[in-house]
């Protein structure tokens, strides 16, 4: 239950592997997507045999004929595991941590569907919580590794052809069915045939065939000739669904639906009220307790998540003790609502914690698919009518920063101009490459006036882009072409995500009609958004797309060619040959040197297709929550985790009820 799984999608891509089709489609939860779920499962224990395999003279291996083999309790890529096989819990936990009691955030929107992967309707928030797989989600202070949970044990050669999962015969679901090798293949299957089609065309390439070799093993062979990135991640990430539920019921992976099948999780379903309330308990029976991937983990008896339709009820429902926990993403909200009496008398504490991930890239998404998208400098042009220094200081309290890079803060932020190994990758790929991106700094955001909201040097620059594209203007001060067609954008936008963030794009948009643009606000309600999102039925959107700490096929779904007219995770519909070109560089990478390189690459030449306004991101979390929780000291660099590590003092619960300050 982490801030990880919460953006399973979101950061598929900077985990590596190729998205499940979960939580993209979630978009409340999206925004701060996500952003780390998908995960880049990367690590692995004996891999220094693998090492000594491939430093050996090469006629050895031949001469012995034996095919040099790892066996490990996880995985890693490059063979590096923080946590050996004998490790009792992850090092940022309190292995001690009580049990017991609630916690309790709000949801803004609807929903209709229990089921996360259905291909209609919005699915409950956290649904997808209840599956486990056959490696654990990473841990918080170690990016890239992975630790087995429905698997005891992985299983590869050191050319990861294939890979055989030994599983623990003790695993069971919350109905005391068995977790077979059986569930495995048939969840492995049935994303494929009901599962996203960017999901399932980018996984059937690459994973020909899964095979149950008994009752608690499973194996799953890889294409020959492709990059050994997100293979054996992949496999070992996908949720495990019950075959006999399915088989019973006839239930389909891609329809909306309340009854869901049974998981195998920590957490299962206490309650639904549709559009309302979503209750979820803890498993007394749960099978894996004692594993160490679990310790001083899932502490909260019950988690309870409160509807709302937008976010005024949902902060006053907070104030009044009806939700105990939030996490605040509204500046105005955090610089000037959090002065009541519950946070002066410290009923409710209000802090900035740590955020060690890269900012999820977020912006307003050019769809590459229209038409009139397809001209960089009308995108030019359309960006040069945000102003993010006058947004900061009159709309959002001068509390964020801007955004860049798609690696934010990260050592694989492109800067400057290309140089070194970096250089030369970008040469080797031939005319691909502008020669503009090999002599130029990496793309940057336009600076505004911060003291007027239309900056009249970008304003003129914009204009003069769009004379230029062949829009000049008309007497009545629109824009046309020679056809005398308007230029006409549409931006969707979500009610649900009203606020300051509904002023922003308000006050962007009034500076794109000043620029002559016949610029549409389409405000719609979240299952309208949601259903337009799904169709790319937009000229613009604000929405995200994933940063990213590694290499993995990942990339590819959502920033790659092939997949770009169907993806939902590629909203701007990016097809660049050069991108592609790049990504494979990433994907083939000997070493982890190499694999930076081609990720630095990577960056700046999204920056440099400029499908996205970058906007804004906050360095550390905003929360605020009820004096009645605890966290560890120091917190992990890639997880806030109030849902995963975080635990109830009941004693300090107790004194707020008799305050009276919980409902």
């Amino acid at each position: 239950m982490t801030r990880r799984g919460q953006r399973r999608s979101a950061l598929g891509a900077a985990r590596g592997t190729t998205a499940l089709p979960a939580i993209s489609w979630d978009l409340a939860q999206t925004m701060r997507i996500a952003l780390l779920g998908g995960l880049l499962l990367i690590g692995g224990a004996l891999a220094a045999r693998a090492q000594d395999a491939a430093e050996a003279p090469a006629g050895e291996e031949a001469e012995a004929g034996a095919v040099e083999m790892i066996e490990s309790h996880g995985y890693s890529f490059y063979g590096d595991l923080k946590y050996p096989a004998d490790f009792e819990h992850y090092d940022y936990v309190n292995p001690d941590a009580p049990k017991g009691g609630e916690i309790s955030f709000a949801q803004l929107g609807t929903f209709d569907s229990m089921n996360p992967y259905t291909i209609k309707g919005r699915a409950g928030s956290l649904s997808w919580s209840m599956y486990e797989s056959l490696l654990a989600d990473g841990p918080a202070d170690a990016y890239g590794e992975a630790y087995g949970l429905l698997a005891e044990s992985v299983e590869y050669p050191a050319d990861k052809s294939w890979v055989i999962f030994h599983m623990r015969p003790e695993a069971t679901f919350s109905d005391g069915s068995p977790v077979t090798a059986h569930d495995v293949v048939f969840s492995h299957n049935l994303l494929l045939e009901q599962g996203l089609p960017s999901y399932a065309a980018a996984v059937k390439k690459r994973i020909p065939k899964a095979e149950v070799i008994d009752d608690h093993t499973v194996k799953f062979y890889f294409t020959d000739g492709i990059s050994r990135r997100s293979l054996i991640d992949q496999v070992g990430g996908v949720p495990v669904w019950s075959k006999k539920w399915y088989e019973e019921t006839g239930a389909r992976l891609d329809e909306s639906r309340i009854e869901t099948s049974p998981g195998s999780g920590p957490y299962m379903i206490e309650s639904v009220d549709v559009n309302n309330r979503i209750v979820y308990k803890r498993n007394p029976d749960y099978w894996g307790w004692d594993l160490p991937v679990n310790q001083g983990r899932h502490n909260f008896d019950r988690i309870r998540i409160e509807y709302f339709a937008d976010d005024a009820p949902a902060f006053e429902a907070f104030k009044a003790g009806e939700v105990t926990f939030r996490s605040e993403g509204d500046s105005k909200k955090w610089a000037s609502n959090y002065n009541f009496p519950k946070v002066q008398n410290g009923q409710i504490i209000k802090a900035e914690l740590p955020d060690g991930t890269p900012p999820t890239p977020t912006g307003f998404v050019f769809n590459l698919r229209r038409e009139i998208m397809q001209d960089k400098r009308i995108r030019e042009a359309l960006a040069l009518g945000y102003n993010f220094e006058w947004t900061n200081e009159s709309l959002q309290y001068g509390l964020f920063e801007q955004r860049a890079s798609f690696s934010q803060d990260t050592p694989l932020m492109a800067t400057g101009v290309p140089e070194g190994d970096e250089l030369a990758l970008l040469e080797s790929l031939g005319d691909i490459v502008p020669p503009e991106l090999l002599t130029e700094e990496a793309r940057m955001p336009h600076s505004s006036n911060a003291e007027r909201l239309n900056d009249r040097r970008n304003l003129r620059r914009a204009m003069g882009l769009l004379d230029e594209a062949g829009w000049p203007v008309g007497d009545d001060g629109k824009r046309y072409n020679a056809d005398g067609e308007p230029l006409s954008i549409t931006f969707l936008f979500n009610t649900a995500a009203e606020g300051t963030l509904g002023g922003v794009v308000e006050n962007y948009v009034k500076n794109l009609v000043t620029m002559g643009v016949d610029a549409k606000l389409e405000k719609v309600d979240p299952s309208q958004y949601t259903l337009r999102e799904r169709e790319f039925d937009y000229d613009m959107v604000y929405d995200s797309y994933a940063s990213f700490l590694g290499a993995g096929t990942g990339l590819m779904q959502r920033f790659g060619s092939d997949e770009a007219a169907f993806s939902v995770f590629n909203p701007a519909g990016l097809a660049s040959p050069m991108v592609d070109a790049i990504i494979n560089a990433a994907l083939f990478a000997e070493n982890k040197e190499d694999e930076e390189t081609a990720l630095r690459a990577l960056d700046r030449a999204l920056r440099y297709e400029f499908f996205m306004v970058p906007v804004w991101y906050n360095p550390s979390y905003w929360v605020a929550y009820y004096d009645q929780y605890e966290h560890p000291e120091t917190l992990p660099p890639l997880d806030l985790g109030y849902l995963d590590f975080w635990w109830y003092d009941a004693e300090k619960a107790d004194e707020l009820r008799a305050a009276g300050a919980l409902r």
